[in-house]
């Protein structure tokens, strides 16, 4: 049986910037049929806890959730977990779930979220290997570290908070990645020495510009193995080697795909209209930095996923807010806002020793990215700075008695 389209409107994927797309349809006054198709067993949640508080056991599962569970049949909105959707029809505004079902649209958002990267190296289906992207993976993991020695493979956001959560909970945490220092990617050496620093000071074991060759043991996992020849003991291994857009639908369909479905600014796929994509599995054109952005963190699953439905709305704004994120890692807090692709100068405010600083991230003398870390309520005024595109003198801008603004 096929439902009528004309006033149908389908959001795959029931992460957080499904929910919010769909809170937002509401909102602004769509009152035909909304769907919300999630392949997880429940409502949607929140990612961000699961490498921190939750993690630890700090905080329980009904804090993760985006919404009451009364919300979505309040507000009409059929959420339907544990619905896969086998292929979507953009030129007869079509999909098909696993269980054959057929259902038109109008509009169709695409929010499937990502997938962590897997290693194809021997040993990784042993037991006691795991993942960290859902909330069962969390629980697992939580259920499984009461081993006595972790080995976390990858040094960006969730190898280095998983680390931190870990390590806190008491566990022996080898840390362990093929580059200088957690975060050097994104970070350049110099503020990535200070999480170096910081994981080194709380007892983690930091095995860097190490890279895995395969895991070893019985059944269950008992060593990690090195590319030099080195093993390393352990009953558990987390692999944090980023993450893979699930773009499997967007390019069965056709769509054109590069590191995440291709949205144009007002977030709807390049050559097909009626589709958008929205959050960790969208590379969408951004209006400042012209060209494609795939921002892989929660505010933007929370911007864009409201901004995609006032677009499917016919609102026709353009997405063009700067990239933004944060992380707590022991008792250090930071936020990140802008891309340094590539930058000549890093300015710091403030002190890297005590942690407690400004970093700013400068591409001929202008401010691209600043990051502050323990100093608070100055976000909006490191992204002024990044907005106004001004040369700006370095050193007034390192100095603290000189407003940011």
């Amino acid at each position: 049986m096929s439902a009528t389209p004309t006033s149908t409107f389908v959001i795959v994927g029931a992460g957080l910037a499904g929910a919010k797309a769909a809170e937002t349809l509401r909102a602004e006054g769509f009152d035909g049929r909304l769907l919300l198709l999630g392949e997880e067993a429940e409502r949607p949640y929140e990612r961000p806890p699961l490498s921190k508080a939750y993690l630890r056991g700090e905080t329980d599962r009904d804090s993760l959730y985006v919404h009451q569970d009364a919300f979505y049949a309040d507000n009409d909105i059929e959420l339907r977990p544990s619905t896969p959707v086998r292929s979507i029809h953009p030129a007869s505004r079509q999909l098909q779930l696993a269980t054959g079902e057929r259902i038109g649209y109008r509009r169709l958002l695409l929010a499937t979220g990502a997938v962590p990267r897997r290693l194809p190296l021997p040993g990784m289906d042993l037991d006691g290997v795991h993942y960290l992207r859902t909330r069962s993976d969390a629980d697992g993991l939580a259920a499984a570290a009461r081993a006595e020695h972790v080995v976390v493979v990858g040094t960006g956001w969730i190898g280095s908070e998983a680390a931190a959560s870990l390590r806190q909970l008491g566990r022996e945490v080898t840390l362990m990645g093929p580059d200088t220092a957690p975060l050097v990617r994104v970070l350049g050496p110099e503020v990535a020495a200070v999480y170096r620093d910081l994981h080194a000071d709380h007892g983690v074991r930091l095995q860097l510009g190490t890279r895995v060759a395969g895991l070893r043991g019985n059944g269950r996992v008992e060593a990690v193995v090195t590319e030099d020849g080195r093993t390393i003991d352990c009953d558990l291994v987390l692999i944090g080697a980023g993450a893979v857009p699930r773009t499997e639908l967007a390019e069965a369909a056709g769509l054109p795909v590069r590191d995440g479905g291709l949205v144009n600014e007002q977030l709807e796929a390049v050559g097909a209209a009626g589709v958008y994509a929205a959050g960790d599995v969208a590379a969408a054109w951004h209006p400042r930095y012209q060209t494609y952005l795939h921002v892989e963190h929660w505010a933007n699953a929370l911007n864009q996923g409201p901004a995609a439905a006032r677009n499917m709305l016919g609102r026709s704004l353009p997405y063009a807010r700067l990239p933004y994120f944060y992380s707590d890692q022991y008792d250090l807090g930071m936020e990140y806002s802008g891309l340094a692709a590539s930058w000549d100068r890093v300015v710091v405010r403030g002190d890297l020793a005590t942690r407690q600083f400004i970093a700013f991230w400068l591409q001929d003398q202008r401010v691209v990215a600043g990051m502050n870390a323990n100093v608070w309520d100055v976000t909006e005024s490191i992204q002024a700075l990044i907005r106004s595109g001004r040369p700006v003198d370095p050193a007034r801008l390192a100095d603290p008695d000189i407003p940011l603004d």
